[in-house]
Parts: structure tokens; sequence; C-alpha cells
């Protein structure tokens, strides 16, 4: 259920009619909108009666909330989420006019390849950086990242760069490692559907970067966010990476149909990883083109100095060179749909920077 507050219920209404949810055995969960607040109700196990609550001071009226996912619906809240990451003078908003580019190696390596990528992205106008120092991968014999070592390299590239850290954090139990040193927490499509993991970064101060599992429906794919929200953490950005399909072209199949699909049902913003989406580095940026004239709120691309010699998705990185040129082509890009990119300055539908 979905309690809305009229404009101008004061906190003490507010206050009131959560405390009355929780007496009750339940969760109350107050989202803040642009004109009014609204309180998502979890953990009922049936119906709830609207009157229950109507007569309460502040609230506007009682909804029954129709959807499985209800605090990542748009009828729990109607405007887009924006969230914020780091400091408010000089953090990123992600949902917003600005597009967020996230760049980076696929994973931390040592010290000399990841404070290289860091120099070129910040060059090319990326405000965060992507790194992996723990690493799932499908086999037990490839390299399976750095751990704190390349947690401590990453603190060293945001020190140096100004960048904002991204890294996957893989289990519940290394989540308070990887909360020392990042700014987002990524959980990645392996672990969509882990539910400790997704329940214990649900309980984090942290943002949440949730990718899609490699097989999921968008149905799965809000249904896992909701875990998220529901342990309280609102800060959630949802990640397209692809899904398999019989296509043999490409490593993934990229679902750029999930970018307005996400938007219709979901308040929370959603980015596009085209590295992983197809897996071939000269498919990247014409997906990452199409990505942000789809209406992505950003990208998440995996950059790197020497890709062919990389220990990790060398073949889907791009080099520096190519991601500064993608940089100013979604620049033209965002232009013409009124959003900005990053430290790039903003350049017209011919290209030409103005």
């Amino acid at each position: 259920m979905l309690i809305v507050m009229k404009p101008q219920a004061t906190e003490e209404d507010i206050r009131h009619v959560t405390a009355k949810i929780e007496a009750m055995g339940l969760r109350a969960h107050a989202i803040p909108g642009a004109q009014r607040t609204a309180i998502g109700i979890t953990g009922n196990p049936g119906p709830l009666e609207p009157a229950e609550f109507e007569t309460l001071p502040g609230v506007a009226e009682a909804i029954r909330v129709s959807k499985p996912y209800k605090l990542v619906s748009r009828e729990v809240k109607k405007e887009d989420s924006v969230i914020a990451i780091g400091p408010a003078e000089s953090g990123v908003k992600i949902g917003g006019r600005e597009l967020a580019i996230i760049a980076g190696p696929c994973a931390v390596e040592n010290r000399e390849q990841l404070l290289a990528a860091a120099e070129a992205v910040k060059k090319a106008g990326a405000r965060l950086l992507r790194g992996g120092a723990f690493k799932p991968r499908t086999s037990p014999y490839s390299f399976q990242g750095l751990g704190k070592e390349g947690l401590e390299i990453l603190a060293e590239a945001r020190r140096q760069f100004g960048l904002m850290i991204v890294t996957e954090t893989v289990d519940p139990e290394n989540c308070d490692l990887v909360e020392d040193y990042a700014d987002v927490l990524q959980v990645g499509a392996r672990n969509m559907q882990n539910f400790s993991l997704l329940k214990r970064v649900g309980r984090s101060k942290k943002p949440v970067l949730l990718k899609r599992g490699m097989s999921a429906t968008l149905e799965e794919f809000l249904m896992a966010a909701e875990y998220v929200l529901a342990e309280g953490n609102y800060n959630l950005i949802l990640c397209e990476r692809g899904v398999r399909t019989f296509a043999d072209h490409t490593r993934n199949t990229l679902d750029l149909s999930m970018i307005p699909a996400v938007k219709v049902l979901s308040h929370l913003p959603i980015i596009v990883d085209p590295s992983h989406g197809t897996g071939k580095r000269d498919k990247v940026i014409p997906l990452a083109r199409a990505a942000i004239a789809a209406g992505a709120d950003g990208l998440m691309v995996e950059v790197h100095s020497n890709p062919d010699q990389a220990l990790s998705d060398g073949y889907q990185s791009l080099f520096p060179g190519q991601f500064q040129e993608l940089m100013e082509q979604i620049s033209a890009i965002g232009a013409v749909l009124a959003r900005t990119v990053g430290t790039t300055p903003a350049m017209n539908v011919a290209g030409r920077r103005q």
C-alpha cells in the first residue's frame, strides 16, 4: 500500500503515519517527492484497508499498489529519482540532466595500469572510475582480482584524479571492506539474484549499481531492485548489460528496449554497459551512442591503455583514444536531448565544440 500525504502535511504528520505503520509490525518507507511525500508499506502478508490510514492527519489518500515491486514502481513515486554520488559540491548525480559516464578497466591489475586508465578517462571527461578488485569469473583459473590491494589502488586513483569509485562487491562477507573504499557498490549480473547480497547492500549507506542478470526478465530485474529498497537504501542505479541469446556475433545481446521499458514502470535511473553488452570492441561505440539516444542516464564503459595485454575482458575494452572519441560523440547526442556529459564541452549536432 502507498500512503500519499497532502502537500501541506507536516513532518509531525509523516512521523505519526510512520509510527502507526510500525506499530502494526510493518515497515514504512517515506519517499519525498517534488510536491508531496509518499509512504510505502512493506511486510504486510495480505491487503490493508485504505480507510485505516485515510483518516490520519495530513493523509490525502491510501492506494493499493498493483505491482509486485512496490518501492521501485512509478505508482509509489511519479518523478524520476536522481541518485547523488559523492560530496554535494563536487559529486555526480545520476538520473538528472547530466549523463553519468563510468569508465575504466574491467579489473585492477596493478598500480601503473589503473592509474594510466584513470588519467585517460579523467582527461576525456568521465567523473566515475570503474575497476574490479574482486572478480567473479566463469573459470576458477581466471584472474580473480587483487582484493584489498586493488581497492587501495582505486583509492589512490581517487585521491590523485578526483574520480569517484565504482567497484563490485561479490558477497555479504566482503561488503564491509568494499564499503570502506567505494563510492558506489556494484552488484554484478551473476549476483542479481543473490538475495543475501541484495539485502546487505540494501542496508548500506552507499549508492548501489545493480546489473541485470544474464537471463533476467524486466520483472525479475525490478524485483531484485526491490530487495535493495525494501532494506531502506533508495539510492539505486539500474544497469542494462546485455542478455544471453542464440546470437553468436556478439558476446551478449544488448537489450536497449529495456531503457524505455524501465522508465515507464520505475522511477529509478538506468545506465547501459555496452562493453559487456556486446563483448567486442568495434561494437561498443555504436551501441553506446544508441543507448544515449534511447534515453539512458549514462554509460559504463571499459577502457584499458593496453587491452591486448589485459587480464580480463581486453577484447571489449576501448583504447583511450577511442574513449575520447566516444565522449565527443555522445556529447553531441546529449546536446540534442538537452543533457550534458561530464566535463567534456557540449557539442552541437554537427560535432563542433560550442
